[in-house]
């Protein structure tokens, strides 16, 4: 008997749940078809609303994949500078010298030849020596240049553009030729254009240097380059001839990798200072902390036009809330009959949330799909290959579920709480 007892409460309490379960499944279903059904009635209101969403959607994508190009754009020409470049300078320190005199604790070419030795992922150097002169020019000018001492290597560590002639090579280092390759700008002014310079012969400290080449940056540095409007490059061999000395100021390495650029710079500039006076004081010049400051410039930039689109996303929640308010108002009768029906607080405040939500994702899944479109659309028919982050779409429609959730609310909490005897009588 007591078996038979439990059996039955085993089979109510089982019953009771598979009805909660079909009952809940059954709201659920007609809350969906309900806003579906809403959404039919109503359609170019609805269309009308939603465009706001769209907009701002399609805004968010399209922003970040600006922002993406504009970043990759931006770190691309940095690169062509010199993005495996170290850089060591000079910048402060004496040592003393016979009859109590000092002179500056500059780097020499002892230096440059034990980082090659010790430093493996060095896989270029080139010393600098700097000086200024007079020189004179066809035509019997003058004109104050500064010449840079340079090795073969200097080209291809700077990422030099060679726009007309060569540039000096081992040979011409080896031989001590008197040679040089003048700047863009040097050659218009002198001699009109840059191939009209080559073969032209200059003094320099009353030597004959003859022009074999022209050379430039690949992208416009803004004044941080050694490179000036007037310079002459010349072989570093012969340039020791007018400072008799092995001392630099400056001298150039390059990495094979660009990811052994800060690893390399730290061990060089340790080495450097340990073959020096303790209080010399020696910088490692390297790109890549220019570029990573420009990465994070692009991000902040990116992220305040993303602000600036979620701007328009909360001016379309406030159109869909006031669109869900004139609704709720229309079907004040509906809602009446609903809760006579046994329709519950819960339910019709689910129902209205689910419309501003539907309304508000179909919104957002349009302007998404729009804003990836075109990206995709440019990198299908173009030889333009547009980064895309497809993390912006999930953005796009999480953001439209949560306008949809946060400026429903009103509307669902309006509508739950008319009473239904009011709104049975309600015109």
């Amino acid at each position: 008997m007591a078996v038979t007892e439990l059996q039955k409460d085993a089979k109510a309490t089982s019953f009771d749940r598979t009805l909660a379960s079909a009952r809940s499944t059954m709201v659920y279903s007609e809350v969906v078809k309900l806003a579906i059904d809403s959404f039919r009635a109503s359609k170019v209101r609805f269309l009308l609303t939603m465009l706001g969403m769209v907009i701002g959607s399609a805004s968010i994508v399209l922003v970040v994949t600006v922002g993406l190009t504009g970043k990759q754009f931006a770190l691309d020409l940095l690169s062509s500078i010199a993005p495996n470049m170290i850089e060591m300078q000079f910048s402060g320190g004496s040592v003393a010298g016979p009859d109590n005199t000092t002179s500056p604790d500059y780097m020499t070419r002892e230096d440059m030849t034990a980082v090659l030795e010790q430093v493996p992922s060095i896989t270029a150097s080139s010393p600098m020596l700097e000086t200024h002169d007079s020189i004179s020019i066809p035509n019997g000018v003058t004109k104050d240049t500064m010449l840079l001492g340079v090795s073969p290597e200097y080209k291809d560590i700077r990422n030099l553009k060679v726009v007309a002639g060569r540039f000096f090579d081992d040979q011409d280092a080896s031989s001590h030729a008197k040679v040089g390759v003048i700047v863009t700008p040097f050659a218009k002014v002198i001699f009109g254009t840059p191939a009209a310079a080559i073969g032209h012969t200059i003094s320099v400290k009353g030597i004959p240097f003859e022009i074999i080449g022209v050379a430039e940056m690949r992208i416009d540095t803004f004044g941080q380059s050694e490179l000036s409007d007037q310079t002459i490059l010349i072989p570093y061999s012969v340039a020791r001839y007018f400072t008799g000395t092995d001392t630099v100021k400056e001298i150039f390495f390059s990495t094979k990798d660009a990811k052994d650029v800060l690893p390399a710079s730290k061990r060089i500039l340790a080495l450097i200072k340990s073959r020096h006076h303790p209080t010399s004081v020696y910088n490692a010049f390297i790109m890549s902390g220019i570029l990573s400051v420009m990465a994070r410039i692009a991000d902040m930039l990116t992220l305040v036009l993303i602000l600036a689109a979620f701007i328009t996303l909360i001016v379309s929640g406030v159109g869909i809330m006031n669109s869900m308010l004139a609704n709720v108002q229309s079907r004040t009768r509906e809602i009446g009959i609903r809760k006579a029906l046994g329709a519950t607080t819960l339910e019709i405040r689910l129902q209205f949330l689910t419309e501003a939500v539907f309304l508000s994702l179909s919104g957002g899944l349009v302007g998404t799909i729009l804003g990836l479109a075109i990206p995709l659309s440019i990198r299908i028919f173009t030889p333009f290959a547009i980064p895309i982050d497809y993390w912006s779409a999930v953005i796009a429609l999480g953001t439209a579920v949560v306008v949809g959730v946060v400026f429903g609310t009103i509307p669902a909490n309006r509508a739950a709480r008319f009473d239904p005897v009011q709104t049975l009588k309600y015109e």
